[in-house]
């Protein structure tokens, strides 16, 4: 008996590590691609004759492509806290993109840090997690949310693709290599040093990007000679609206057109190793692929070249709202899809939560705002209402798939539009009288919307601060926005207008 005893809890403990390892093993893999200031119109799958992306069609082909998916910001650090956390501005906090010193330094911290993410629940969750590129989220230094394998860029924005800084290891170091295959690099790396339990991999390219010197640099990768003389007939070649703050001139220059075809292309090379890595290690139909961009960017688009934050007064736009959605998984997500229904970045947590089968345990306050729409990716119907909301610091705009109507505060003027007929939004149909009902329609919807999520803390609409510095500070009284107690409430702000 003595000898029995033992054989038997031998054999148990034996036999819950094989049950736990198999139940790790039958978990699904994450691998969430994200690029930067990325318009769907240079993709060969929503249209494009020019650019070359072969690899992003043939995921597009084998999963379930959106055609009316957006971001919920202008600009990268709050559309990339959205996406991980799930929230709004007014509830996270990241107003605008980070600089300064909350990147590096003594005063650099994690703005996510108070908040369940996608990492931290997938980690919480038996996985491993790698960011491979950007993060721009605060302490770029140090891995945050669970992540164990980092390597990451210094500053969001990006000078060039070559001769760089990186941080890798804790250091901060030039790299000569390009950057896009660098961060290719290392997550084919991370997928087969974890190939054998469930991962997370972000990969989160800084380009095509389309801004600053980034885009006056020579074009290096390897699609130099096939854009060397390219028309690129898809940047149209428009007259600068008067809203242009800057690059406006942009709009037909040669070399910049060129540079930016170059970067996506050179990210599409990317998606293709990434791929063929999951091919080549077995991993295809136990990975969970999704592709999206932080937002828009337009290129001559409506008159416009850049970002919402290219404009004065800020905008929200639909070439700065609409991103690239793509999501694969054989086998539970269909294949050749394109769905025409309207989702928001903010939707993907609780949906990428859904496919793989992780707990959403989020706090119910701030709410989040997010719904689970992977019943369209299995093909079927799902109640859905179509409607997507926007904000950024003054602005914040509800879109529908006929209307969009921009608001602002402290400012004029608020918009609407039709988009189904005006799809350029040139034509602003505030304040005629055609058109009350449907704006007092519209700003009830949007009213609703953030009074039932925004975060007091953070609604800078309502006396809240930021975790960032403003655009629009003047319009809000943040003082100091970098001090580690940088929401004031109940600071004395300007007298709130209702429009």
């Amino acid at each position: 008996m003595r000898q029995v005893l033992p054989t038997l809890v031998l054999c148990g403990v034996v036999s819950c590590t094989v049950s736990a390892f198999a139940a790790d093993k039958a978990k699904s893999n994450l691998v969430l691609i994200m690029t930067d200031n990325h318009g769907p119109w240079t993709l060969g799958c929503y249209g494009n004759r020019d650019i070359r992306t072969p690899h992003i069609d043939r995921l597009a082909a084998r999963g379930t492509l959106f055609l009316n998916a957006f971001a919920n910001n202008a600009v990268c650090s709050p559309t990339r806290a959205t996406v991980l956390s799930g929230l709004m501005p007014c509830q996270h906090g990241v107003h605008r993109f980070l600089s300064g010193p909350t990147q590096i330094g003594p005063e650099a911290y994690n703005t996510l840090e108070e908040f369940p993410t996608l990492p931290s629940m997938l980690v919480k969750n038996g996985y491993v997690a790698g960011l491979c590129g950007k993060w721009h989220l605060g302490g770029e230094i140090e891995p945050h949310e669970g992540f164990t394998y980092w390597i990451t860029k210094p500053a969001g924005h990006s000078r060039g693709f070559y001769d760089q800084r990186v941080i890798e290891h804790g250091k901060i170091r030039n790299e000569p290599k390009y950057l896009t295959d660098l961060w290719t690099d290392h997550g084919v790396r991370f997928i087969e040093e974890n190939r054998e339990r469930p991962f997370f991999l972000y990969l989160t390219y800084n380009g095509p990007y389309g801004l600053g010197g980034a885009m006056r640099e020579p074009i290096r990768n390897r699609h130099a000679e096939y854009y060397a003389d390219h028309p690129l007939k898809s940047f149209p070649r428009t007259q600068p609206r008067p809203w242009n703050y800057n690059y406006g001139p942009w709009i037909g220059d040669e070399q910049v057109i060129r540079k930016y075809a170059a970067e996506v292309s050179g990210i599409d090379d990317g998606v293709g190793r990434i791929v063929e890595t999951l091919e080549r290690h077995n991993l295809t139909e136990n990975t969970l692929v999704v592709f999206v961009a932080d937002q828009g960017l337009a290129g001559g688009h409506a008159g416009f070249w850049g970002m919402g934050d290219h404009t004065r007064p800020l905008t929200a736009f639909d070439w700065t709202m609409r991103i690239p959605l793509i999501v694969s998984r054989p086998g539970s997500v269909k294949e050749g899809q394109r769905l025409l229904p309207l989702v928001s970045n903010y939707d993907l947590l609780p949906t990428i939560l859904s496919l793989l089968g992780v707990p959403d345990d989020r706090p119910a306050q701030p709410k989040p705002p997010g719904r689970d729409f992977s019943g369209m990716l299995a093909g079927k119907q799902i109640d859905w209402e179509e409607q997507h909301f926007y904000e950024f610091e003054n602005v914040r705009a509800i879109r529908t798939p006929r209307w969009k109507y921009i608001e602002r505060i402290h400012q004029t003027p608020n918009e609407l539009y039709d988009v189904s007929q005006d799809p350029d939004e040139r034509h602003n149909l505030y304040g005629e009288s055609a058109y009350g009902a449907t704006v007092a329609k519209l700003r009830r919807r949007l009213h609703q919307f953030f009074d039932a999520h925004a975060d007091r803390k953070w609604d800078l609409w309502h006396g809240g601060g930021t975790k960032t510095d403003l655009f629009t500070e003047k319009f809000f009284g943040i003082k100091n926005p970098y001090n580690r107690s940088r929401y004031l409430p109940g600071a004395p702000l300007p007298k709130y207008r209702t429009p």
